[in-house]
């Protein structure tokens, strides 16, 4: 799966922020249809996101779609007529507030129908966010849903509310959070969506960072994330995006690790052993694993031949 360290929500009735977007360094764009639309500019938005996917040129971004939540009377038309509309430039669907594993399996039917009608040859994602105590609950139901299901993103804000958390910032998102918890106030419930995606093989997406004009928040945010397993992070703002794909980047250092690694790991493998030390460690299965990890995102981003 192509790397998605930083995904921008670019709301879809803002059409210059379409054009603007194609030329950023992001890794996924995702064209919004939900809370950074307003109400009456809902349909006005999903004929400018189908105009926008069909006729800019994207660079070779990987493309989501957030549709409205499935609660709404909006979410069946987003979904149905943009993935008729554009669905062959569609990597994923991205799916709000998800709360069980029937809002994924609905998801999928409807797409099963419309490639069917339309012959799309690649299977358009689903992407489940986790925004509610619900939602958290039955992660690893909603992450096992789908065949389609390519990451879970943890939604702080709407988690936030739902479980009656403290409102310590204008945003929301994750600002000002050691000054009222000492340590991570989110460190469970982010670990419990990264375990059950990556327990279903998927990616697992951090919430966006509320405040675009703090870049230190923004790093260490980040670097937290990172440490807990995520693989990547939404943003808000395109200057938010040089530091998320900075942090969620393999450093030169970690890359002539893992080579390191592979390197000693061929050798005991051709040697007919199992075990390899490198540098006087032991090095076990699980860290090849992590090494061949990281070195194949090194090598999509082109950091390695």
């Amino acid at each position: 799966m192509k790397p998605r360290r930083s995904i921008l929500s670019v709301p879809g009735h803002v059409e210059k922020m379409h054009h603007k977007v194609c030329q950023s360094q992001v890794d996924v764009v995702m064209l919004d249809l939900e809370d950074s639309v307003p109400i009456d500019a809902k349909e006005k938005a999903r004929e400018l996101v189908i105009r926008s996917l069909l006729s800019l040129d994207w660079q070779e971004k990987t493309l989501t779609i957030r549709i409205n939540g499935l609660d709404t009377p909006f979410a069946y038309r987003d979904l149905l007529e943009v993935a008729e509309a554009a669905g062959h430039m569609i990597d994923a669907i991205v799916i709000p507030k998800v709360n069980n594993a029937g809002d994924v399996d609905f998801v999928s039917r409807m797409l099963d129908g419309i490639e069917l009608n339309k012959g799309f040859s690649n299977p358009i994602g689903i992407e489940a966010s986790i925004e509610t105590a619900v939602g958290l609950e039955r992660a690893t139901e909603i992450a096992a849903a789908s065949d389609r299901t390519k990451t879970l993103v943890f939604g702080i804000a709407d988690y936030s509310a739902s479980i009656g958390a403290r409102l310590v910032s204008i945003s929301g998102h994750g600002e000002k959070e050691e000054a009222l918890y000492p340590g991570h106030r989110w460190h469970f419930a982010i670990s419990r969506m990264v375990m059950a995606a990556k327990a279903h093989g998927l990616m697992a997406i951090d919430a966006p960072y509320g405040n675009f004009k703090d870049p230190v928040g923004l790093e260490r945010a980040a670097v937290m994330a990172c440490a807990l397993g995520c693989d990547g992070k939404w943003a808000i703002h395109p200057d938010q995006i040089e530091i998320i794909n900075q942090v969620f980047s393999p450093s030169q250092e970690d890359i002539d690790r893992a080579i390191k690694v592979l390197k000693a790991h061929e050798k005991a493998e051709a040697e007919g052993r199992g075990a390899v030390a490198v540098e006087g460690r032991m090095v076990d299965r699980a860290t090849v694993r992590l090494a061949r990890q990281l070195f194949e995102q090194a090598k999509h981003l082109k950091m390695v031949q």
